[in-house]
């Protein structure tokens, strides 16, 4: 597909950089500028013109001479890394110019003649009359449960007292039912009486503004004036529509509204006579909510619960009529396995009023309820893929690799990004780091209802983990091997194509068939291989013989050996792996690493990870990986931007381990120390924003300098004496602060004691602070502290402090705290907190306050 393009280019950007050092290029290196040149220009044109979703033969030529492309120039460069003869990358003796790298020449020429194809296709496809649909405000029933909430909030809004014209938008993925709310919403009698003029459009990603611009007069004026006027230009029609409306209080809908273009070209014709006219719009898109209106409150639609699915299934089905009890339990699975998403139960329940009403029918449809719902409507696919087909190109490769990851999984930002980047999908704008563009792509999943936030920092909009919605995830997989992009194995029914390019597997079945397709061609091109079962035993040798994988990500698997055949990967940008320890030495033969994660026994550093200039992120899980005393610096690791769980001692430090790091942006350290703490500085790491800070054996805090630039910091078996609070509330932009298992002193020389005491003086104040977290804080009986040492906190986390008495009862006065939860704590605690949330509800009336116990 053209979406492709983006890792080509990445390649050859990587390549030709001026500061690699890598590639010695000879008279080779026009060759690859004129591929990478082609390659821009493409992706440049269809990136500017509408999708050329129609003509599927030119998709597969772009997508297979893209793919041509990488596999010669990646087969290139891994031939030079094993032979070690780096120098004669695309090289060849003098004599033999004429024939020096054929393959790239060729695929060249391929690509020349896709680009005058394309050239000619967008000419007759941007010559073409726009077509669109759009619906008058005809009669319109259906049945309908949950909505009962959303009816009551949004007639309030569309009736009540503010006279200014006011834009309502109802938010939500595709079939969640938002043209059905607002149906309901355009029907109800208060609305009809309350309005003068009610009119309703559909609008539609390829809209006509002609056909939209006369349904919303007919409405208006009724369709024999209408018809006066179908011979009038648009512009006059848009007169016309703003005339009409002139003067009244009225009610208009515009129904699916995909882009922020056609509301600039008709926001104007809707008058503002401060009659309390509203706009309702439905949109599956976030950000054209907020551009039509960036004051207006969302109306998220959302998910239905399992029991309000069975209702919506039953009443399809049954009517008023009793479910039988012998269908009850299967009934409920098949209404539970659409996901709560309303046009899924409309479409199995109208598949069920069909067939007859036996156990064992039913049961048949529930094995595969998502199968049944696609086979038996192919309308129900081609809904949900126009989420799909508006997303940008640059979009597309990255929502199709998200249907590698098992249902129901909780998808690590940080690793999806890394996998994204990896593959070469993200392009760089020069401003933002690519993995800052990656999590502005994530973020437009989210705003286009495709992605779903389950857990959060609940600060700047950050998230921990996301999710997708089941039937989303069945489309996404449809497509990713419909367009031959990721082959997913959940089954022992799916079988594998031929020329698979990206592998995922989530049975043990499938590593059955792995074993029986590594040696063999169809996996000879795989850049990407994802296992997302957990074995119980060894992932076949013949994975690791697969010299163009670019993500290799082992991580669910049992803990071995580290495979000394994985150092032959040489083209490997993302490696995650389960396994005892690292290997002493060889690791750098990887030299294209960019991200490694490990999941580790035990172990040391490699010394030889300090000198691969290409690694951007590692992490270290299970352990503390710890680094030799030895270490000396050898490189400026200027890409590094995460470093989690390693140990550090001052030796190390003091030869530089830390001006070896300066862009770093994640840091997670184990400081081994067992005399007097030296300082620590880290405040020329201007880029840390997340640091863990654990003392191996336990010190004062006050010998570490922290950088301004610090959002989350996380401590770990440290002291906090009134100075160190002081050097906390010094640090500006701390958003969250954890502090897990430390010892709390009102001065340096004090002796442990039984029961401690933290006590914020006067004066300071954490100016930023969001989140904080107190965990396994064992000898912390009293908090001294009011609402003026956290003027912005939202979240008060305490877990495992079992002899605190009592949360300071002026942290209640907090004006942005939103929620207190307590976690194994004593009942003392617990009521202090009870006592706080019932006087700012009598005293205050403030019901946002949450409180979990």
């Amino acid at each position: 597909m053209a979406y492709n393009l983006q890792s080509l280019i990445t390649i050859l950007e990587g390549i030709l950089d001026p500061q690699q050092t890598r590639w010695n290029l000879g008279r080779e290196k026009p060759q690859l500028q004129s591929l990478l040149q082609k390659a821009s220009s493409l992706q440049q044109i269809l990136e500017k013109t509408p999708p050329l979703t129609k003509i599927p033969s030119l998709e597969c030529q772009i997508r297979d001479v893209a793919n041509e492309a990488e596999d010669i120039v990646e087969s290139h460069m891994v031939e030079a890394n094993e032979s070690y003869m780096l120098e004669r990358l695309f090289s060849m003796p003098e004599e033999e110019e004429e024939d020096t790298t054929p393959d790239v020449l060729l695929v060249t020429q391929k690509l020349d003649s896709v680009i005058e194809l394309v050239v000619k296709l967008v000419e007759v496809e941007t010559n073409k009359k726009p077509t669109g649909s759009s619906v008058s405000g005809a009669s319109f029933s259906s049945v309908v449960v949950g909505v009962d909430e959303d009816l009551m909030q949004l007639k309030d809004r569309l009736t009540g007292t503010q006279s200014k014209l006011e834009i309502v938008p109802i938010v939500g993925m595709g079939g969640i039912g938002k043209t059905t709310l607002a149906r309901k919403l355009y029907q109800d009698p208060l609305i009809v009486e309350h309005f003068s003029h009610l009119a309703w459009t559909t609008v539609s990603q390829d809209y006509n503004m002609r056909s939209i611009l006369l349904s919303l007069i007919q409405c208006i004026i009724g369709k024999e004036e209408c018809d006066e006027h179908n011979g009038k230009g648009d512009s006059d029609l848009k007169d016309i529509l703003y005339r009409s409306l002139y003067g009244r209080r009225y009610m208009v809908v515009l129904d699916d509204i995909w882009s922020t273009t056609f509301w600039d070209e008709i926001r104007m014709y809707f008058p503002d006579n401060n009659k309390g006219s509203r706009i309702v719009i439905t949109t599956r898109e976030s950000d054209v909510a907020k551009y039509a209106d960036s004051k207006s409150l969302h109306h998220q639609v959302q998910l239905l619960s399992e029991s309000q699915s069975w209702d919506l299934l039953s009443q399809i089905v049954f009517g008023e009529e009793d479910c039988p009890h012998e269908l009850q339990g299967i009934g409920k699975k098949i209404a539970s396995d659409c996901g709560g998403l309303p046009l899924a139960i409309n479409v199995i329940g109208g598949l069920l009023s069909k067939v007859e009403r036996l156990k064992g029918v039913w049961e048949n449809i529930g094995n595969d309820v998502r199968a049944a719902i696609a086979e038996s409507d192919k309308q129900f696919l081609n809904i949900l893929s126009l989420s799909y087909n508006h997303l940008p190109i640059h979009l597309k490769p990255c929502f199709l690799y998200m249907a590698a990851f098992s249902e129901d999984y909780k998808i690590d930002p940080l690793r999806l990004i890394c996998m994204w980047v990896a593959e070469g999908f993200v392009k760089s704008n020069g401003d933002k780091s690519l993995e800052e563009e990656a999590e502005d792509y994530l973020k437009s999943f989210v705003e286009r209802n495709l992605v779903s936030v389950i857990t959060s920092y609940d600060f700047d909009g950050e998230a921990q983990r996301y999710s997708m919605h089941d039937l989303l995830r069945d489309l996404c997989i449809r497509k990713a091997d419909d367009e031959k992009f990721l082959h997913v194995k959940n089954s022992t029914e799916l079988t594998f194509s031929n020329q698979l390019r990206r592998v995922s597997i989530h049975t043990s079945y499938g590593m059955e068939d792995i074993d029986e397709y590594a040696s063999s061609s169809e996996m000879s091109l795989v850049r990407s291989f994802l296992l997302f079962v957990k074995l119980d035993r060894n992932v076949s040798p013949m994975v690791f013989t697969l010299n163009l994988l670019r993500v290799l990500d082992l991580l669910e698997m049992r803990k071995i050996e580290f495979p000394e055949e994985i150092l032959q990967l040489v083209n490997s940008r993302y490696l995650s792996i389960n396994c005892k320890s690292l290997p002493r030495s060889g690791i750098s033969r990887l030299c294209n690493l960019q991200t490694l994660i490990a999941n580790l026994h035990y172990g040391s550093c490699p010394a030889e990870l300090w000198e691969m200039s290409e690694l951007r992120h590692l992490i270290m899980l299970g352990i503390y990986l710890r680094i030799e005393d030895d270490y000396m610096k050898k490189i400026v690791l200027k890409k590094l931007q995460t470093i989690w769980n390693v140990k550090l001692t001052p030796s190390v430090i003091r030869r530089g381990f830390l001006e070896s790091i300066p862009n770093i942006k994640s840091l997670g350290i184990g400081y081994v120390v067992k005399g007097s703490c030296e300082v620590v500085d880290l405040s020329h790491l201007h880029k840390l924003q997340t640091l863990s800070w654990s003392l191996m054996y336990w010190q004062y805090l006050h010998a570490l300098k922290f950088p301004s630039s610090l959002r989350e910091l996380s401590l770990v078996f440290c002291v906090i004496t009134p100075a160190a609070t002081t050097a906390l509330c010094a640090i500006p932009n701390l958003k969250v602060l954890k502090m897990r298992t430390c010892t709390f002193k009102s001065n340096e020389t004090e002796e442990e004691e039984a029961n401690e005491e933290w006590e914020i003086a006067e004066g300071d104040e954490f100016s930023s602070l969001q989140i904080l977290q107190l965990e396994k804080c064992h000898r912390l009986v009293r908090w001294r502290a009011d609402e003026t040492n956290f003027p912005r906190l939202r979240h008060l986390i305490i877990q495992r402090c079992s002899k605190l008495e009592k949360i300071p009862a002026n942290i209640g006065e907090i004006p942005t705290l939103e929620l207190i939860e307590l976690k194994w704590c004593n009942d003392s605690a617990n009521a202090s907190a009870k006592q706080i949330q019932e006087e700012q509800q009598s005293e205050y009336e403030n019901y946002q306050l949450q409180l979990r116990i």
